[in-house]
């Protein structure tokens, strides 16, 4: 995902000279949703929303549709991409996801081998209690709801986790469809623990739990040495990402807690 542009009352800030050069200008008017036998899908000026790929953009969820359908309709006069994360994501969920389940399943898994709440700091004591008070619970609620006993360690010298509890995330993350894997794709990525995003995704932890949880060495660096603007202004970004994946996440699954 790439950073996002600002935008103020529903005309994108892009630079003129950039917008005429790289962004595509507006070329439609109305934009509505159409229920079909397949889902729900966009259409600009009555002509259906293809996906970079061309397949059709379309979801099961009429709220996800209309989450899209927002977004084409808040452009301006150029057509930016960047202020379109719903759109962006149900096309990476199309393009590329559908169909290769399994594989984007096993690149989630992959992170339960050396997640983040499993490496703890030896020192200083402060950071050590802020850890064990985020990231316990998280394992706590793994060994539960998932059957996932993890091992922690302090530094970072990689330690091997049980081969069971690496399958029970497994057997969790195989449940969920292409536009699910989609949202907990990022969310993982975006925290650095598939643990954390599934924790969220099951309703444990709430989107800004889950958030903090995973910025707790960043925030502690940050009340000793203090902010610095860019990784300030990059972290805001990641954050409306992992929103965005969050939200689709929730419409594609009701809502609902699932394990």
């Amino acid at each position: 995902m790439t950073d996002d542009r600002e935008k103020k009352n529903g005309v994108n800030k892009v630079p003129e000279r950039e917008s005429a050069r790289t962004l595509p200008r507006r070329f439609y008017k109305d934009v509505s949703v159409q229920a079909g036998n397949n889902g729900f899908s966009i259409s600009l000026d009555g002509r259906p929303v293809k996906t970079p790929r061309k397949a059709s953009l379309t979801v099961a969820q009429e709220a996800l549709a209309e989450v899209i359908a927002e977004e084409w309709r808040a452009q301006g006069e150029f057509i930016d991409p960047e202020t379109m994360p719903a759109t962006k994501l149900v096309n990476t969920a199309v393009d590329g996801i559908l169909g290769q389940e399994a594989a984007v399943a096993a690149e989630i898994v992959a992170y339960a081998g050396s997640d983040l709440t499993c490496y703890r700091a030896e020192q200083p004591v402060q950071l050590m209690a802020l850890q064990a008070h985020a990231w316990n619970p998280v394992l706590d609620w793994a060994q539960e709801a998932l059957g996932a006993q993890f091992v922690v360690t302090e530094g970072v010298v990689h330690v091997e986790q049980p081969p069971e509890a690496v399958q029970a995330v497994a057997d969790a993350v195989a449940r969920y469809d292409a536009l699910s894997l989609a949202g907990l794709y990022v969310m993982t990525t975006l925290t650095g623990s598939v643990l954390i995003a599934l924790a969220h995704a099951c309703g444990r932890l709430t989107a800004a739990e889950a958030w903090a949880a995973a910025h707790v060495d960043e925030d502690f660096q940050i009340s000793r040495w203090g902010e610095d603007s860019e990784a300030m202004e990059r972290r805001a970004r990641r954050w409306s990402e992992f929103q965005t994946a969050s939200r689709l996440f929730a419409i594609v699954n009701d809502g609902a807690p699932q394990v």
